[in-house]
């Protein structure tokens, strides 16, 4: 008996050190989710954005956030990992730690169901439902390899953050429009836009909105208008339903797609819309062509 208290009296100095002071949070809330990690990533930060005294305070790729919340006694450090299952799943590890009374929670958890606790599971189930009724409000499916074409367009250049994009595009179509119809240009084709810089830290995007026209040698001149050839390329492409302000969730399915299947993209997407926002209805009835270029295949 003495021996086996000398041997394990240790081994519980050392787990009751590493689990008082060492242990890097207080509690961890774990849950899946029926959507890849770049939906979650943006739901993340979306929601982020409606707390009060809340931000982002770091980001590794897709996949890891770090997140301060404060409440009234207390700051709440939340660092979030997610990680893919399958092509429709991921799994999502929240590491929460109270970082004003971070040793008092941890002697108090295992024998009380603390207000900690009950603040914490109530903070990330009111994110788990807000991602659930989000993921309810778009579809995205994965077609695989096709071939975008040439085409020559007129084109506005927008910069904006990624929730920003469906707002620029809504601003611009009067303007193109107007343009091009009142100085007779026939138009060739659906209007898309072409991402030219993504930040995936900030979320800032650059884009051209453009309307594919015949080229002709008279086209009208406006200080926000430009022309320029669209050349064609190989690319991934995925079919989106939903509110164009989330189409960027399916620039994070393409990506996903690429990455389980060894190709190298270019990371800049195209969408081509085959609905105008502005006259509203269904948005899950709205389709948008969402293409990411291989640049194996056109660079």
């Amino acid at each position: 008996m003495k021996k086996v208290i000398f041997v394990l009296a240790p081994l519980v100095v050392v787990g009751l050190v590493w689990y008082l002071f060492l242990k890097p949070y207080d509690y961890l809330v774990t849950f899946e989710a029926r959507t890849f990690p770049g939906t979650i990533n943006q739901s993340i930060k979306l929601w982020n954005s409606t707390l009060e005294d809340a931000q982002i305070v770091n980001q590794e790729g897709l996949t890891h956030l770090e997140q301060t919340i404060k409440f009234s006694d207390s700051t709440y450090s939340y660092e979030w990992e997610i990680t893919p299952v399958t092509d429709s799943t991921s799994k999502v590890k929240v590491y929460i730690k109270d970082l004003d009374h971070s040793l008092q929670n941890k002697i108090a958890i295992p024998f009380y169901n603390t207000d900690f606790e009950k603040r914490t599971i109530s903070t990330v189930k009111d994110f788990n439902e807000k991602l659930n009724e989000h993921i309810g409000l778009f579809r995205v499916k994965v077609i695989g390899t096709s071939q975008l074409p040439a085409t020559y367009c007129a084109y506005v250049s927008v910069k904006t953050d990624q929730f920003g994009k469906a707002k620029g595009m809504m601003y611009n179509y009067p303007l193109l429009n107007s343009i091009l119809a009142n100085n007779g240009i026939e138009l060739n084709g659906r209007p898309f836009i072409e991402v030219r810089q993504w930040n995936k830290e900030t979320d800032s995007i650059r884009y051209d909105f453009c309307y594919p026209i015949i080229k002709s040698d008279s086209l009208p001149q406006h200080p926000d208008l430009k022309y320029r050839e669209f050349n064609t390329r190989t690319a991934l492409k995925a079919i989106y339903n939903g509110n164009y302000i989330t189409s960027d969730r399916a620039w994070y399915a393409l990506m996903d797609y690429a990455n389980k299947n060894d190709l190298e993209i270019s990371g800049l997407p195209v969408e081509v819309f085959h609905n105008n926002p502005n006259m509203g209805g269904d948005a899950l009835k709205w389709k948008a062509e969402i293409y990411m270029p291989l640049k194996d295949m056109d660079d």
